[in-house]
């Protein structure tokens, strides 16, 4: 690295790293952008969206012939830092709202006031469960309106990293629950509508917000038996690729043109996927299309140095960092491109022509999304009061009543429940609060989880957390169960698992429940009473409470979301039908 070019990069890459001041948008009115083509002149007679002078590609172009080789390199990150002196604000790429808006680098939750909270919708393997494409549209409608409204006061970007489409084969896999299920037909279905809504439609005149389909390709492992996600090589013949594990990335990206791809963590077939472009570029860009708007690919976090290490794919880091860039990856999620670029660039790696494509699909996207173009764009309008409207709570309170799974009725259910009966509402997930959100989440502005939805119906209401559903035996604390439950009228069991048992980086090695639970069931089973299992979190094999002729009904609620549990309260008391079907 030369001593000009090195010292510069790192300078400005000083203010890459967790940047979340210096946003905003650009000022193409009166900043240094108001010469420069990039800039929306809305006194001309025809639109951006029509103007073959002005369109998206030519803008950008513009904005990054204007910037140095160290200011290019600077703005590969997921964090950039723009550029001063042509009045580039910084932005954050990496945003997320997999089942509403999330916590994550480029969001920014107040701690009090507007934007404390954003509609949490269930996770996606639970709203995957409803079948039923037209509410995931809905849903991501709100997501995304939600998202403008965050971003319009800097408190978040235009950009989210949802949704993640590879198919769930095995119920061990940690981030199973992120995901719609394991059919790929089902998946490329779910995902379409996903991203008309988060996105605004095919080919709208601004966007709603930019999508990124996740993780390209053949990832679904995080930890399982010495093997981790950063380093393993997932073997898979071409049929299966095809059938299997790329036709939800297909509906991505020739059906739907959805704006980001991610490549991913592992290697396929013997090459990092973001080193490999065969599958970023053969496939993802030439078989399926994916040209029209410059489309961009990010890295998944860091695995633009696992390149380097631990898949030692190359010699050097500048290698890896090259390798990553030449297969058409445009976004490192990380620093290793602002870190190893400008040596890899001194050493002729790559051409100052594939930095600038990669720059080029970046910000072409931004100006597809109205980032230059000022109140013009409609959406700039949106506030907090477009945050969980009552639609949006009632639309949350749909998906969790749809993708709630009725596994077993003798017929007890609907059971009429009133002021003059007790129920017993045991396990671990009886006062479940922040656990029905799962994973990416962010604050919510309220979550009625089992509790709640028991006092809805008026009957007293004995609440006891306990067992523990994270597989502590001890039985210290069991006495209090076998009171309530002689006190009890009714006896739900509210439990299964939870993250502390499976999510990213954590993969499970037996799907069963804890000993300690099927103990606790079994034994309340034997008190006679009308008896309800609400199944939590993610699959585990339900095989002996099935089986188990003393428990009337086995409901899967998975990870709800803000209104949870009053939709299985709700489909116990039969106020609304059960219409779930394990996805």
């Amino acid at each position: 690295m030369s001593a000009v070019l090195g010292a510069a990069v790192l300078a400005l890459a000083g203010r890459a790293v967790a940047q979340l001041e210096g946003r905003g948008f650009p000022d193409c009115e009166n900043g240094p952008l108001r010469d420069n083509t990039v800039r929306f002149n809305a006194s001309r007679v025809k639109t951006v969206a029509t103007d073959t002078t002005l369109d998206p590609l030519e803008r950008a172009t513009a904005l990054i012939n204007a910037m140095t080789v160290e200011e290019k390199i600077n703005n590969t990150g997921s964090t950039s830092p723009g550029v001063d002196r042509l009045g580039l604000p910084a932005y954050t790429w990496w945003n997320e709202a997999l089942h509403g808006v999330a916590d994550s680098p480029g969001v920014n939750f107040s701690e009090a006031g507007d934007f404390r909270y954003a509609t949490s919708f269930p996770q996606p393997i639970v709203m995957g469960a409803a079948f039923d494409d037209e509410l995931i549209r809905s849903v991501a409608e709100v997501i995304s309106t939600e998202a403008r409204a965050f971003n319009n006061f800097d408190r978040a970007g235009l950009d989210y990293w949802t949704p993640n489409i590879n198919p769930y084969k095995d119920p061990r896999w940690g981030r199973g629950l992120e995901t719609p299920g394991e059919d790929p037909f089902h998946l490329s279905s779910y995902v379409h509508s996903l991203i008309l809504g988060l996105q605004g439609g095919y080919d709208p005149k601004y966007k709603r917000v930019v999508a990124t389909c996740k993780h390209f390709a053949g990832y679904d492992m995080e930890s399982w038996n010495g093997n981790y996600r950063y380093q393993w090589n997932a073997e898979i013949n071409s049929q299966d690729l095809v059938e299997y594990y790329m036709p939800s990335f297909q509906s991505c990206a020739r059906d739907s043109n959805v704006g980001a791809f991610m490549c991913t963590y592992n290697s396929l077939n013997g090459r990092p996927t973001c080193a490999d472009p065969w599958l970023l570029n053969d496939v993802l860009r030439e078989h399926w299309g994916w040209t029209k708007e410059q489309q961009w690919v990010t890295s998944d976090c860091d695995s633009v140095q696992n390149i380097f290490y631990p898949h030692q794919y190359t010699d050097t880091r500048e290698e890896a960092a090259a390798a990553a860039l030449n297969a058409g990856t445009d976004v490192d999620c990380g620093t290793y491109y602002q870190h190893h670029l400008p040596a890899a660039y001194e050493q002729g790696l790559f051409n100052e022509s594939t930095l600038d494509q990669a720059l080029i699909r970046q910000y072409s996207s931004l100006v597809r999304l109205g980032y230059f173009d000022g109140m013009s764009v409609p959406y700039r309008s949106l506030d907090f009061s477009d945050v969980n409207t009552p639609n949006a709570q009632q639309l949350a309170y749909r998906a969790a009543v749809e993708g709630v799974t009725l596994l077993k009725n003798d017929g007890l259910l609907p059971l009429q429940i009133g002021s003059d009966q007790t129920i017993a509402l045991l396990g671990s997930w009886a006062n479940a609060t922040t656990q029905m959100q799962g994973n990416y989440e962010g604050p919510a502005p309220y979550l009625h989880g089992p509790v709640y939805g028991a006092n809805q119906t008026g009957a007293n209401v004995l609440v006891y957390n306990q067992p523990s559903g994270q597989g502590n035996p001890t039985t210290d604390n069991w006495p209090t169960i076998w009171d309530y439950a002689e006190q009890a009228d009714v006896i739900v069991y509210a439990g299964g698992i939870d993250l502390e048992v499976a999510e990213e980086g954590h993969d499970r090695h037996t799907i069963d429940w804890t000993g300690a639970q099927l103990d606790v069931i079994g034994e309340l089973a034997m008190y006679g009473k009308p008896m309800i299992v609400l199944q939590m979190g993610d699959q585990v094999d339900n095989t002996m409470i099935a089986q188990n002729p003393n428990i009337s009904a086995l409901l899967w609620g998975g990870y709800p979301g803000q209104d949870g549990g009053l939709a299985m309260f709700d489909i116990i008391t039969g106020k609304v039908a059960p219409s779930g079907r394990l996805p």
